[in-house]
């Protein structure tokens, strides 16, 4: 296995179109647990550590472009309010060791449907920038995901950054694991609620081959909260339109047995997430309309 490293991203670009079979590590979280168990062994790993473009953000006045490598510390740290739901997602993963050192991007390059980012940045509408030699592309959030680990990178292809708007209204994480830290999730659920177009974007993780929308009940959702005028008069949810929004958030799945939990747990558990968490956004949702007054 050889070890490329280069030093700056114009020869991280050069290196990749040379090498399309490199593996990209940073922070290194995923790829080298694959390799130390012996799950992978790639001809070449292309390092990115070095190159600080890729660690560093920027907030404009509708988004936030996160560099790949951002560390999940810093966005807990500095973004809680641009984006709260990846900051609450951020706090999930592993321990302050790894939230250390990984990163958005390899949770993208990664694409395992567990990954504790991707229900966040599919509620919140994503897009993701990537580059080549070729030139440089923005791949929205719901066309990333192919298949199961896999994603829509051209072999020539890194991602640089991820860009995400900034929030107009509350944002939620939930997930499910196995124990209470250290864990990977059974499932997960992120909900944001979006008052400037009126609408609510959802994101599933580890119940499906890939990370998902519940789009009927976003459809559902969205028509309800129109119909019955809640987002002008801040009234609450009605209890049977909280429960179809779970029921068909549930429906949404598509999940397998494992060791972690059985498909009908995580539907279940998705169920139980969709339901309190929009309870919680709508709750801060009222609270923010109340003090506009």
């Amino acid at each position: 296995m050889d070890f490329l490293r280069p030093a700056g991203w114009e020869e991280a670009l050069a290196a990749k179109a040379e090498h399309p079979t490199a593996v990209p590590i940073a922070g290194g979280t995923d790829v080298m647990v694959e390799i130390n168990f012996g799950h992978r062994r790639p001809e070449y790993l292309l390092d990115l550590d070095r190159i600080p473009e890729l660690h560093e953000w920027e907030t404009g006045q509708d988004d936030v472009r996160l560099g790949a490598s951002v560390p999940y510390t810093r966005i807990m740290e500095n973004l809680r309010a641009e984006l709260p739901g990846l900051a609450l997602a951020s706090h999930t993963v592993a321990s302050p060791q790894i939230r250390n050192r990984g990163g958005v991007g390899g949770n993208l390059g990664t694409a395992s449907p567990a990954g504790d980012a991707h229900p966040a940045l599919l509620a919140a509408g994503a897009e993701v920038e990537v580059e080549s030699v070729r030139g440089t592309r923005l791949i929205p959030i719901d066309a990333f995901y192919t298949g199961v680990k896999r994603n829509a990178l051209r072999p020539d292809e890194l991602i640089r950054a991820v860009h995400v708007r900034k929030a107009d209204g509350p944002q939620q994480f939930s997930k499910v694991g196995t124990r209470n830290a250290m864990v990977i999730a059974v499932c997960a659920f992120g909900l944001a609620l979006h008052p400037e177009t009126r609408t609510v974007r959802t994101g599933i993780g580890s119940a499906a081959p890939t990370p998902i929308r519940a789009r009927a009940a976003e459809e559902f959702l969205n028509a309800a909260l129109e119909e019955d005028g809640l987002w002008d008069s801040g009234k609450a949810v009605a209890p049977s339109v909280a429960q179809r929004f779970a029921e068909l958030c549930s429906a949404a799945c598509d999940p397998i047995d494992d060791v972690r939990g059985t498909a009908g747990y995580r539907r279940h558990a998705v169920g139980v997430m969709a339901r309190r968490t929009l309870a919680w956004t709508w709750e801060s949702y009222r609270d923010a309309s109340k003090g506009a007054v």
